[in-house]
């Protein structure tokens, strides 16, 4: 459970040392976000659209398989942080490059699926976080803070209908997985990934390395 902060004075001294004693928390931060959703409010009823979100968000499998790590939505948007200790307990799913394939058949398949109007389709960010936090400001709610989900979401600006866009952080975990599977850093969906690109984000003072990775 997330460290709840709450303290009504201001310069207390007790939060200092509460804040300064708070563990980080590494793992892996993703923002989903569902297409074209926007539109089709303006051009249908929640019939529609409600029926093609409810599909979308059912068929996105990290949802399925990790509900429990499901931090926020906001509007058609969802935040997903895996902490590493989570991750390691999983019996499938339970290695970064596992969590990839996954997110990129899920996408993949959605685009290709053959019934047309049965979903939506998505755009994904992903970065492997250090510099993160299991904080929350509001008793009883579950949160994560910290620069690197900031920077999560600025990959984000990056992202269009579907493409995930990755970290080099989260590239270079995915291939030590590779390695020790004694598999080619090129292996599955690896073989589409774009060469390191640079961007310089607001709020960001240096420079990110990142991937694209178009389904």
């Amino acid at each position: 459970m997330a460290y709840f902060i709450h303290f009504t004075d201001p310069n207390s001294s007790e939060m200092e040392e509460f804040l300064a004693s708070i563990p980080t928390s590494p793992g892996t931060c993703f923002f989903i976000d569902i297409n074209k959703s926007t539109d089709l409010k303006y051009t249908g009823g929640l019939p529609d659209w409600g029926r093609k979100l409810n599909n979308t968000f059912n068929f996105i499998s990290l949802l399925n398989d990790f509900p429990d790590n499901i931090v926020k939505g906001i509007g058609d948007e969802i935040m997903l942080f895996i902490p590493d200790e989570k991750l390691r307990e999983k019996k499938t799913i339970k290695t970064y490059y596992q969590l990839l394939e996954e997110i990129y058949s899920t996408v993949y398949n959605i685009k290709s699926f053959p019934v047309s109007e049965m979903f939506l389709p998505c755009k994904v960010s992903i970065h492997y976080c250090t510099e993160v936090y299991n904080v929350t400001f509001f008793k009883g709610a579950n949160d994560y803070y910290g620069r690197d989900i900031d920077l999560t979401a600025r990959l984000m600006t990056k992202a269009m209908e579907n493409r995930i866009v990755l970290s080099e952080k989260f590239l270079q975990k995915v291939q030590h997985d590779l390695l020790e599977l004694e598999l080619p850093s090129d292996y599955g969906c690896l073989s589409h990934v774009s060469e390191k690109l640079l961007e310089t984000f607001r709020g960001v003072p240096e420079r990110t390395e990142y991937r694209i990775l178009d389904t």
